[in-house]
Order: structure tokens, then sequence, then C-alpha cells
């Protein structure tokens, strides 16, 4: 995945700096190990006893450990905020930068320690990988029925929350004319100026990017080497950067042109207005490709009860807003909007897209996964 990053350089970065401390956490004390067997075994909060024991439990914990979520990607910042507000917990963010990949990583490096992440937050490869692999606890948030069940997963141990589609930002105060589709990046007016956010083999966005990108060149969910064909064109053009789109490259100017999930880019927009940047967002009509990011919890969290209360107040009303107020589309959005707990100042503000998105079957998903890492380096290179 990444945030603003969550990218190919933080990502090497951020595993290297996993790796190295994983001596620095022991492993939980008699206590606390005795208190975590209970939470989690569970698969529920009816299980626990009720929300109101959880919030006990978790509360009683009084930490959560999270890893590679930067406070200006989708809100996580206000969404960190408000539930230590709402509860006596303390939210241990580590490596923001980080991506889907650390992620993994983390959870297997810090195994039955301390300061492995309690929860994670991955791009939808990496979560069905994770949960393949035994890695995820199952768990149903209240809202779990509520949930399509194309988002998410049968044994619940991974569920979509909030995504977006892929789009074009653009500053038009450094680019006179801002493109609207792919076929618009290939054109010379665009030399040096075309960035994606990560590396597609270890960031869900760069991912989507060029899952968008195959979409819009006659490939297809079953067949995204035409994606990997158009980045090598672009890079030959010289038009595509290998320099990671992020908040800071935006505001200078590095990256003026950068292929991305619609509610960063839209939150780019609100960022740096009045900062000298005049950020445009574009849904590219010949490449519409939506995206969930999962969530997911580590099944061996040092935190557990906590983990799982984070989980219900991420698919909480509250929690499902905040995403929205970020610009994202959470996955409850249809049932809030039919109910009319959706914040319609906040709805009214996302980007237009036309039509209804389709999403890629879990074989689909494995089959470009494995194509990335096969052919992106030696097409890029």
């Amino acid at each position: 995945m990444f945030r603003p990053s969550r990218s190919a350089a933080a990502a090497l970065v951020g595993v290297a700096a996993l790796t190295t401390l994983t001596a620095c956490g022991a492993a939980p004390d008699g206590a606390a190990a005795g208190a975590q067997v209970k939470a989690n075994a569970t698969v529920s909060a009816a299980e626990f006893g009720g929300m109101k024991a959880l919030v006990a439990a978790a509360e009683k914990e009084g930490q959560l450990n999270v890893i590679a979520l930067p406070p200006d990607w989708a809100n996580y910042g206000e969404i960190i905020k408000a539930f230590e507000a709402k509860y006596k917990i303390k939210v241990n963010s580590e490596n923001p930068d980080a991506a889907s990949a650390d992620e993994i990583a983390a959870v297997k490096a810090r195994k039955g320690q301390k300061r492995a992440p309690d929860v994670l937050d991955l791009g939808i490869a990496f979560a069905r990988s994770g949960a393949a692999e035994g890695l995820f606890a199952p768990y149903r948030v209240e809202a779990f029925d509520k949930i399509p069940a194309d988002q998410k997963d049968p044994e619940a141990r991974w569920f979509n929350d909030y995504g977006g589609y892929v789009s074009i930002g653009c500053d038009a105060k450094r680019i006179k004319n801002c493109p609207q589709t792919f076929a618009d990046l290939l054109k010379p007016e665009y030399k040096g100026k075309v960035a994606l956010n990560g590396n597609p083999t270890k960031s869900g966005s760069a991912f989507g990017g060029v899952y968008a990108a195959a979409l819009a060149n006659k490939g297809s969910f079953a067949d995204i080497q035409p994606g990997i064909d158009f980045f090598a064109k672009l890079r030959k053009s010289g038009n595509f950067i290998p320099v990671e789109s992020t908040p800071a490259t935006v505001e200078k100017g590095e990256t003026p042109i950068s292929i991305d999930w619609d509610y960063l880019n839209a939150g780019y927009a609100d960022q740096f207005r009045g900062k000298g940047v005049d950020w445009k967002v574009a849904v590219p009509s010949d490449g519409v490709y939506a995206q969930y990011y999962s969530q997911a919890i580590n099944k061996e969290a040092p935190n557990p009860a906590a983990a799982r209360l984070w989980m219900e107040f991420l698919y909480s009303t509250e929690g499902q807003n905040l995403w929205l107020k970020g610009y994202a589309r959470p996955v409850l959005l249809p049932g809030m909007t039919a109910d009319g707990t959706a914040d319609k100042s906040f709805v009214a503000k996302l980007p237009q897209v036309a039509g209804t998105p389709k999403f890629p079957a879990s074989a689909e998903l494995d089959k470009a996964k494995a194509v990335l890492a096969e052919n992106w380096d030696k097409a890029l290179s």
C-alpha cells in the first residue's frame, strides 16, 4: 500500500529498520499473556461480553500499535486522534510511510514481541496473501454483515474499509494543460513530469495505477501486462520519472503530475491551496479502477482487545464518516446513504466518477501481483 508514500524507498528503509528493531521488544509477561488468551481467541464483541466489556479490556491494555498510517492519508491523523480521545488508549504509530509489504514483514519479524503491530491496513493483494499465510485473527465487527460479500473474507480474517479511484493529480500552476487520461500522459509536453506513489510491487496505490493503465490499454483484470508495458513506454519517452510522489514532492513541484488515489489527490488540493500549488484531480475515463484497502488484526497482537476495539471504531458511523471527510469512500457508504447517517457535506465533495466500479477476483489479483513481481523491474530498468 503506500501512504503519502508507502513508497519504494521508504519501504526498503522500513524493512531494514523493522528487522533491526525486532530484538528490542520482549515477549509479553505472564500476566499480559493470561489476559491475551481470551481476547486473541474472541471473534466478536458479543462473544467478548459486549462492547462495554471490550472497551474495558482495551483500556486496561492502554495502547495500540499501528504501522504505515500517515496522518494525511485518508484522514488517518484525525481518526487516530478521535480514537484516543474516545478511549483511554495511546496509539503508537510507527513508520507511517511504510508499505503493505513492510507491514507483513513486521508481523513476521516481531512475532511474540510487545512492539509487534496489533492491526494492519493493507492493499487487497497483501490482505489476501497474509490471510493465506495464517497471519491474521478472524474477527467480525458489529457491522460485518453490512459489508458487501465481495469486500470481505468469509472467514473474517480481513475486510475492506475505505477506498477510491485511481486518479491523475496535476499542478495547474506548473502544467499548462493538465492530462485527463492515460493516453494524454504520453504527450511530449509531460516529459519528466509523471510519477507514481511508490513501487507497484510493494505499494497498493502504485499497484492500482498500473492496473488502471492496463485497463486503459486493452488489458484486463486477468492481464496487467499492458499496464507494465505502458509505464515502460512512458519511461522510455522520458515522461515517467522514478521519483515517489509524496506530499513533499508535490509541494516542491518535483512531481507535478501524480497517479494516485483520488482521495489523496483531493486531499493535496486542500492541503496546498494557498501554498503556490493549484492541484487538479481527474479520474481517467480510459482506465477506471477502484480499490478498497483492507483491515486485519495480527493473529498474535500484543494488545488484542485494543486491536478489536480499533476495528469496531473504524466500522462505526463515526469512523466511516471520518474516512468520508478525508475524501475516501467508506465501504459502508451505500447503507449509510440509504439510512441518512452519511455526512452529506462530505459526500458532495467527493471527486465525480461515472458508472459502478468492478473489482478483480482473488485469482486475478494473485496473478497480477505475480506478473508485476516478475516483470516490473526489468521493464522499467
